[in-house]
């Protein structure tokens, strides 16, 4: 090979380096950018300002989330479970959601505080079935035992009277039916594993069913919006306030999701000035929160 062709061939050579460092960068891109879209979209989001209605000093939802200037709580009954919801105890400010498995859940501008509940170890309390504990820790808090009570994803009832008799449920397939095990009980320890079934073979699906329609403009603390699927989801309205001189009224979410993890109130996506309230005025049949769009016939309440 003579000084011109050795010369060509080392350009030559340069040349396909060249080409092979850019297909390189290109795949690795190519790679990130699918890596990218398959991460979780809360990654990319950044957290809001934080709302000036937030006391980080209240220990309960009342005392930590304050009303927008012009409102109002609306009144509750003394001993609701409107009451209750807005009694909630919370973590301190700035806490952040865990997993059941004791992971932290991102922030990322889904939930501005954490209700102090007991999750557990296993992956079972998750949206509908926080809204089914809170409802719950109410009656057995009051000792309206008998009002305890949900039914599995096939229809069958299990109030929470039967449990405390001393009977368990057994299943054949898709089948349950109680049978007597132990003596009759009523302690703390026994409400929360009569949960654990509950949450074991109930869901939106079974909630959905349990609850009744109620028009958009007539809601009321501890109503829920629900859709019942596989996946679905389910939100609970934990406070309500009203401006009374416009008759505008706001609405707090609480919600847990999957996998399991603490119950947390809700930010608004939508309206960063009015969060963590949303308007029950709100244009558009579609309600946006953080992890999930509702529409306004999907709100539900628990029957009397």
């Amino acid at each position: 090979m003579n000084e011109s062709e050795f010369r060509r061939e080392k350009y030559k050579r340069a040349i396909l380096g060249l080409v092979l460092v850019a297909l390189t960068l290109v795949g690795a891109a190519c790679r990130q950018g699918k890596e990218n879209d398959q991460a979780p979209k809360l990654d990319s989001i950044q957290e809001p300002e934080r709302a000036s209605t937030i006391n980080s000093e209240g220990m309960d939802l009342a005392t930590r989330i304050g009303v927008p200037p012009g409102f109002e709580r609306v009144e509750v009954a003394a001993g609701s479970f409107a009451e209750y919801l807005r009694q909630l105890p919370l973590k301190p400010d700035g806490a952040p959601v865990l997993y059941h498995d004791g992971r932290e859940k991102r922030n990322a501008g889904v939930y501005v505080a954490v209700v102090e509940m007991s999750l557990g170890d296993r992956d079972l309390q998750q949206c509908a079935d926080a809204i089914m504990r809170l409802r719950g820790e109410y009656f057995w808090g009051r000792g309206e035992y008998e009002k305890i009570a949900f039914n599995f994803t096939n229809g069958f009832p299990v109030p929470y009277s039967k449990w405390m008799e001393g009977y368990r449920i057994s299943f054949s397939g898709n089948t349950a039916s109680w049978y007597e095990k132990t003596s009759p009980s009523n302690t703390y320890e026994d409400f929360l594993r009569y949960m654990d079934i509950i949450f074991a073979y109930a869901g939106t699906l079974s909630l959905e069913q349990e609850l009744v329609s109620v028009p958009w403009e007539e809601m009321e603390i501890g109503d829920v919006l629900i859709r019942g699927g596989s996946p679905g989801h389910a939100v609970l309205v934990v406070d309500m306030a009203e401006n009374k001189n416009t008759g505008e009224k706001l609405y707090l979410l609480a919600q847990s999701y999957m996998p399991a993890q603490d119950t947390q109130l809700l930010a608004n996506p939508s309206d960063a000035a009015l969060s963590p309230w949303y308007a029950l005025s709100e244009t558009g049949a579609e309600i946006r929160t953080p992890e999930w769009t509702f529409t306004r016939d999907q709100l539900r309440r628990f029957p009397e």
